[in-house]
């Protein structure tokens, strides 16, 4: 009698957070992060308990196989919906037809050839293999794509194991006791339902909290990053120094202003679609020569700032030559006039910053770097210029942008 209770409320649990989950995925119009999905594993997981209490005892029945069948599809729909919730586009609808008319067909054969409680057995333990699967994809995600969700992650691993070992006790008992050993009113049957009741409790509302850490984390993300070029804002270049100096291994910075020549030039000429294209394509360039941990940020206008961190001057030098070398020598293909595409090249004066040791000295490092570059611009542009020195290598002769609109290949 405990353990029908318990299926029943755990029924009502089911059925009211699925419809939650359809009714946030409604309301996350652009990216789902898997909630429809969700919504699908509970409809399912819900159907399949409401016929097992219209069912009766076990037996061999149409309600017994749908619910069977339901029964061993909602893992595969939850898997599915996780899978999308990590940004993994996987379809829902044709393999989970496939796979309910494939187990059908299967409860089908079983029965005929081994009986009943065969068939109750192929169940608990595909359900218990399933589980197994499930609860090894978590324990590497936390390793690997959701290492930041590295707890929530190991507590969803404990709490599918626990499933796991649930079901493949029933499935020890049934090859053992026979359909006796499903009766509801057994201790385990109890034990069994009352975890399953406890894991709907703990898992909606933790998928919930998931899906609201991860818009937050956009939006926060979002708050860091240039809406155009996606590096970093000035926000973000402060938090990614302030996380970097925190670290008491932290070694000095240094700072690079990198400030496209003429750009005020290619926007009068071309117009601003053409000079958004080309803060793109020098984004872009940047973001390829940095180090790993190194910081690339749009602080503004044409200027972008390189954070070199853990290096001396001198491999701050030797950055900035290769990204002034590599704007230089590439060319931004841009849409210009009637013409398709045609592709234009710039170049870039870069100033360089003292080393620094904290991320309350990034304004004083930004003034340093501003004023080497307001010499380097002075000097001719196309060159760097070091805090505190003279012009550092000399650099191409200063020249206006120029398009090739006669072929895409480098003019």
């Amino acid at each position: 009698m405990a353990a029908t209770l318990v299926v029943g409320m755990l029924c009502v649990h089911l059925l009211c957070f699925g419809a939650m989950f359809l009714l946030i995925s409604a309301r996350l119009q652009g990216k789902k992060l898997g909630m429809e999905v969700f919504a699908v594993g509970n409809f399912l997981l819900g159907s399949a308990y409401v016929l097992q209490q219209l069912g009766g005892p076990p037996g061999w029945d149409a309600l017994s196989v749908a619910n069977h069948t339901l029964t061993l599809c909602a893992p595969v729909v939850y898997s599915i919906g996780a899978l999308r919730f990590f940004g993994r586009p996987t379809p829902l609808w044709r393999p989970l037809i496939t796979l309910a008319l494939a187990y059908t067909a299967a409860q089908v054969a079983v029965q005929w050839v081994l009986g009943t409680a065969a068939r109750y057995a192929l169940l608990s333990g595909l359900s218990a293999l399933l589980f197994l699967a499930m609860a090894a994809a978590v324990v590497q995600g936390a390793r690997t794509f959701a290492r930041d969700l590295h707890g929530e992650m190991c507590l969803f691993a404990v709490l599918i194991g626990g499933l796991c070992a649930l079901n493949a006790a029933k499935f020890a008992i049934i090859l053992q006791g026979g359909l006796p050993a499903l009766d509801m009113g057994s201790r385990f049957q109890t034990v069994f339902y009352l975890y399953m009741s406890f894991l709907a409790t703990v898992l909606a509302p933790s998928i919930i909290w998931l899906v609201l850490r991860r818009l937050t984390d956009e939006l926060r993300a979002m708050a860091a990053r240039d809406p155009l070029t996606q590096l970093l804002n000035r926000r973000g270049l402060l938090e990614g120094l302030e996380a970097h100096f925190r670290s008491r291994t932290a070694g000095p910075a240094h700072l690079l202003i990198a400030d496209i020549d003429h750009f005020k030039h290619i926007n009068d000429t071309y117009g601003h679609q053409v000079g958004d294209a080309v803060l793109c394509h020098v984004a872009d360039v940047l973001k390829g020569l940095i180090r790993q941990g190194d910081l690339a940020s749009r602080v503004g206008g044409e200027e972008f700032v390189l954070v070199c961190l853990d290096t001396d001057t001198a491999g701050a030098l030797r950055l900035a030559e290769r990204a002034r070398t590599a704007i230089e020598r590439s060319n931004a293909i841009v849409p210009l006039g009637t013409r398709p595409q045609a592709p234009i090249r710039c170049t870039v004066t870069i100033g360089l910053s003292e080393g620094f040791a904290s991320a309350q000295e990034l304004d004083h490092a930004m003034h340093e770097a501003d004023a080497a570059l307001y010499r380097g611009k002075t000097a001719g542009r196309n060159r760097i210029e070091q805090a505190g020195s003279h012009r550092v290598p000399a650099a191409a002769s200063d020249s206006e942008p120029s398009p090739a609109p006669t072929s895409p290949a480098v003019p």
